[in-house]
């Protein structure tokens, strides 16, 4: 048995709904400790179990190079979503069958953090300076994770050169497609507020249906670009309607909807909120929304390539450079420095019997480690 599957297999037999907390950290930071990384675990949140600001657990650990010296993070996620009903086995119990290993986490992303200490552990330490940053909300809110890291970080003064985040990014194949942004993203809901009435009588009623409908029907019609050089064209999604009329003969004193934006860097989540605001205003409504993540892009350029080379020397592929797909916390990091995600192949996340190749876990281990070296290496010519 290879040290990755060993590493992937321990990590994904500790259960770590989102929100994460407790054992999946302790078996992380067993890891790291041995490899020389100082090791920092705090929680944010106090909020009831279930709630947004249920508690959150994060890991930060370093492991220092001789100064002068650049400084790669790697970047990723400890905590799952629920396993749902009808797995083959028990989802917190790593099973191989055949050449694939089963159990919630195996794509998403405990092999990548297993890959990752894999790596770091190949790369010595007069390379250059090496962290960890891990959040137990990823798959939730997001509100005490990886945001919560970046504080932690600019409180203490550390800032990474560059960062790989290890999200399951190949489609096909290993190392067929790496990311190098990714869109933003807004959600809006959608009322109108009408008159509740009988309807033989709608002279006493306004129905607040037709409205939202006429609504929609606008938001739906938008063309709101053709696309950039590196991005899809922005897409708005309508995701719900409800009126919840339980009666025939009544017009709703109420209805709701609620639109998903996927976009690219021509907009920003502000100007596409008053876009909206402005449409739901005109038919007599209102519009709330709530902007997950702004769109970004890694230029590419030395990065890039650099991570490219990695995945074509252990593969023999050459990765397509791509923004596509939904969010993720490097949504945050791009904020802290260059960042780029790669990782196992993405066809069995969130879905019942997750499950990886076997053989993909020390291949990604070894490009991880070709990378971390690369990156180390750049990072000290790029501040020269």
């Amino acid at each position: 048995m290879s040290e990755t599957l060993d590493l992937a297999k321990r990590l994904i037999a500790a259960p770590s709904i989102t929100p994460a907390t407790g054992a999946v950290f302790d078996e992380l930071e067993a890891m790291l400790a041995p490899l020389g990384f100082a090791v920092h675990r705090f929680t944010r949140g106090e909020g009831a179990e279930g709630s947004d600001e249920a508690p959150v657990e994060n890991l930060f650990a370093i492991r220092r190079g001789p100064e002068p010296c650049a400084h790669f993070a790697f970047a990723g996620h400890l905590d799952v979503v629920p396993p749902g009903e009808g797995w083959a086995s028990d989802p917190f119990e790593p099973t191989v069958h055949g050449d694939l290993l089963h159990g919630r986490g195996a794509v998403d992303m405990k092999s990548a953090i297993a890959a990752m200490v894999s790596a770091a552990a190949a790369v010595p330490r007069e390379a250059g300076t090496i962290s960890f940053l891990v959040t137990g909300d990823e798959e939730g809110p997001a509100l005490h994770g990886t945001r919560a890291l970046i504080d932690y970080m600019d409180a203490q003064g550390i800032r990474p050169d560059l960062c790989l985040v290890g999200e399951p990014t190949s489609v096909n194949r290993l190392g067929d497609m790496m990311k190098i942004g990714r869109r933003g993203s807004v959600n809006i809901w959608l009322a109108v507020e009408g008159v509740q009435g009988h309807v033989a009588y709608p002279h006493l009623a306004d129905n607040p249906i037709p409205k939202l409908v006429a609504m929609l029907a606008e938001l739906d019609a938008l063309v709101l670009d053709t696309g950039t050089d590196w991005f899809q064209p922005t897409n708005l999604e309508i995701t719900d309607i409800e009126v919840g009329n339980r009666a025939h003969n009544v017009i709703p004193a109420a209805a709701r909807a609620r639109i998903s934006i996927r976009f690219n860097d021509l907009h920003s989540g502000a100007s596409l909120s008053e876009r909206v605001v402005a449409i739901a205003e005109k038919h007599g409504g209102t519009a709330l929304p709530i902007i997950s993540g702004e769109p970004f892009l890694t230029e590419p350029g030395p990065f890039s390539r650099l991570v490219a080379q990695a995945i074509e020397a252990e593969t023999g592929l050459r990765p397509e450079l791509s923004t596509t797909g939904g969010t993720s916390d490097a949504r945050f990091l791009r904020a802290v420095c260059p960042v780029i995600e790669f990782g196992l192949c993405n066809a069995t996340m969130h879905k019942r019997d997750e499950a990886v190749a076997v053989e993909d876990l020390d291949a990604l281990a070894r490009i991880y480690a070709r990378v971390a070296e690369g990156a180390l290496a750049l990072g000290m010519k790029q501040g020269a």
